[in-house]
């Protein structure tokens, strides 16, 4: 008999009561690191009390009114994203796959408004994650995700991650822009190196194309700046966010240019939610903080301080972790063993953690956190690999050790 609740998802079984900055507790009072931070997205932690605070004044005054008319707190939170950014307008939408969704059709819709809409097709990367509607599986290429719905929606061109020469190779003259995120996440905490992002800038200036980042994930200071497209210096035309923008509610956003929007008037889009009352509260809260002197010094400083405890322990645990890898607070740990059994071996110790792909575990954090929690992770992980290595067969582990040392 199916679940009232469509199982497609594999849910661990745990009932977590409430949280409080770096930290979830159980009904029964356990209490578990949280570095998955609902992935990406708590970057204030749980329960933070500014946002409450927000959220709560906001619920006791207007909840959803519909786009049909004004809504200052989307106006404020418009305004304060345009000054901070590249942006000169934006969409505002409930997820990260609504915003890629917007980011697309924007990116056809201004051809269109240039006299060729045949310039349709855009170039994407292997291991891209980009979202889950139809046409973001498409965009993002993974099969396991295009499985079983059908012929993919045409329009998209994949190449490796990096590689300018297979960028250049599949331009035609159907091309009419590149969407790249600028930190991979689920793809196995990749960076595009900041040069690359520079050859892609001046790539899409030279053929006339639009230069798309989804910085869903690596966005909202998870690099360690606003946003991640800034340590390379460049950008975008259009960009899509959301995870950390609303720090636990609902809420995201296409940004873009005001030549790259120039085709969507009145009717060409809409949203139910997006951009409603209590989102935008929140939103303009987090921006608060976020946007507060100091507090991307403060990200980079935290981020920068984990890495050293990462080597630390890629030192004392060679038979486990393989590389430590990523940009800020958004870290991956490679590793000799199943990432799925460092996973677990974690939630042993109330450590929390999501995989990704290259055999990735993926370290995301409340941007928050501070010496006490990175003391603990530290902790943490070591005890899980030791609990690890406990396991391992002596010849599987004079592999790994050799392995790790190639």
């Amino acid at each position: 008999m199916i679940d009232p609740i469509l199982p497609t998802y594999n849910r661990v079984d745990l009932v977590f009561e409430r949280g409080e900055g770096a930290w979830l507790f159980t009904k029964d009072g356990e209490r578990y690191l949280d570095f998955t931070a609902g992935i990406a997205v708590n970057v204030l932690g749980h329960a933070h009390p500014h946002l409450v605070a927000a959220l709560t004044e906001q619920a006791g005054k207007l909840w959803h009114i519909s786009n049909v008319f004004r809504i200052e707190g989307g106006e404020r939170l418009a305004k304060r994203l345009t000054e901070a950014t590249f942006a000169d307008t934006m969409f505002f939408t409930n997820s990260g796959a609504e915003a890629l969704e917007c980011a697309i059709k924007m990116a056809r819709k201004y051809h269109d408004a240039n006299g060729a809409p045949e310039r349709y097709r855009m170039i994407t990367f292997e291991g891209a994650f980009h979202g889950r509607t139809l046409a973001t599986i498409a965009a993002g290429g993974n099969p396991k995700y295009l499985e079983g719905f059908g012929p993919a929606m045409p329009g998209f061109d994949q190449v490796p991650f990096g590689d300018l020469a297979a960028v250049r190779a599949v331009i035609g003259p159907q091309t009419g822009a590149i969407l790249i995120e600028p930190v991979q996440g689920e793809g196995g905490v990749r960076t595009a190196s900041w040069a690359f992002l520079r050859e892609l800038r001046a790539l899409c200036d030279e053929k006339g194309l639009l230069l798309i980042l989804d910085e869903v994930q690596c966005g909202v200071g998870r690099t360690g700046k606003f946003f991640a497209h800034e340590w390379a210096g460049i950008t975008p035309d259009i960009m899509a966010v959301a995870k950390g923008i609303g720090g636990g509610f609902p809420v995201g956003a296409c940004l873009a240019k005001e030549e790259a929007a120039k085709g969507m008037v009145a009717g060409t889009h809409g949203s139910t939610y997006g951009g409603n009352p209590l989102a935008m509260s929140v939103a303009n809260a987090v921006l608060d903080v976020v946007l507060a002197e100091g507090f991307m010094e403060q990200v980079q400083t935290t981020s920068a301080r984990l890495r050293q405890k990462l080597a630390e322990l890629k030192d004392r645990h060679p038979a486990v972790i393989a590389e430590v890898r990523g940009e800020g607070l958004l870290v991956g740990l490679r590793t000799h063993v199943p990432n799925t059994d460092l996973v677990v071996a974690l939630r042993a110790e109330h450590m929390l953690v999501p995989t990704a792909g290259e055999n990735v575990v993926r370290l995301l954090p409340p941007l928050t956190i501070g010496e006490e929690e990175i003391e603990a992770a530290f902790t943490r992980l070591d005890a899980a690999c030791t609990r690890l290595e406990s396991g391992l067969r002596p010849e599987a582990e004079k592999q790994a050790v050799k392995g790790a040392a190639a």
